[in-house]
């Protein structure tokens, strides 16, 4: 077997035919050295196999790296697919949380204005109850003040010339 690639016993081949001398009466015939001719396909023939099995490692290395590259590549689908799950699992979370959050502060909301509409109730009444008390204590205040007068201008009366005196 010779280093010569295939192409160029091929080749070789070729220029053996073109270079051949025609028959008498067969223009497309020609007459070419038996021997030499077998020599080259058998050394395209024994060459056949490395040059297969250098193809057949391509194609096997070219196949090998496809298919990690798929692998990786579903990898990466699956994990981005699993990252968009644990973001929209998140997302879920947050507004739910946010809803739960809504809640509070409405019900909150609600307490305080109850709160204060029953402190306004309460503040309201304890003031009309002092109001009314004091006005009561004023009229008593006021009744008793009546009365002592009544109580003392007879007496002063009374005990005028001797204020008078004085």
């Amino acid at each position: 077997m010779h280093d010569n690639g295939v192409e160029e016993l091929i080749n070789k081949l070729y220029d053996m035919i073109q270079d051949a001398r025609s028959l008498p009466l067969g223009a497309d015939k020609c007459i070419v050295e038996r021997d030499r001719v077998l020599d080259i396909l058998d050394e395209i023939s024994n060459s056949l196999p490395n040059e297969l099995k250098q193809a057949k490692t391509i194609v096997d290395s070219r196949t090998d790296l496809i298919a990690k590259a798929k692998r990786e590549a579903e990898g990466m689908i699956r994990q981005a697919q699993a990252q968009a799950k644990q973001m929209i699992s998140q997302e879920e979370v947050y507004r739910q949380a946010v809803a739960q959050a809504d809640e509070m502060i409405r019900a909150a909301q609600e307490k305080i204005r109850e709160l204060k509409r029953v402190t306004n109730e309460y503040v309201d009444g304890a003031l009309k109850e002092s109001e009314e008390s004091i006005a009561q204590a004023l009229a008593e205040i006021r009744e008793t003040r009546s009365r002592f007068r009544k109580l003392t201008t007879p007496q002063e009366r009374t005990h005028s010339p001797i204020i008078e005196e004085v």
